[in-house]
């Protein structure tokens, strides 16, 4: 019986022991990752900023365009149709 309890509390103690080393090697890779540089913004020209917002007239789902490659960039297909233009509210 004294056998028993004290494997059972060898077992234990070892899977707190996992468990803890598991919690610091996580901690650790997310403070590292928090110290790494941020990534490089693409070169300028490749992206332009826009605000471009579309709908779908099949299902009714809407999408807004904040980069593209163009100012004036091709409408995105939803439903196997081409998604049509919304325009601004209040401009």
């Amino acid at each position: 019986m004294i056998v028993a309890s004290a494997v059972g509390t060898v077992v234990w103690v070892a899977l707190g022991l996992l468990l803890m080393v598991g919690i610091w090697r996580m901690g650790w890779a997310m403070l590292q990752a928090l110290s790494a540089p941020p990534i490089e913004p693409p070169e300028p020209g490749e992206l332009r900023k826009v605000n471009v917002r579309y709908r779908c007239d099949v299902c009714g789902v809407e999408l807004k365009l904040t980069v593209a490659p163009d100012d004036d960039p091709p409408p995105p297909r939803h439903c196997l149709e081409d998604m049509v233009i919304v325009p601004p509210l209040y401009d």
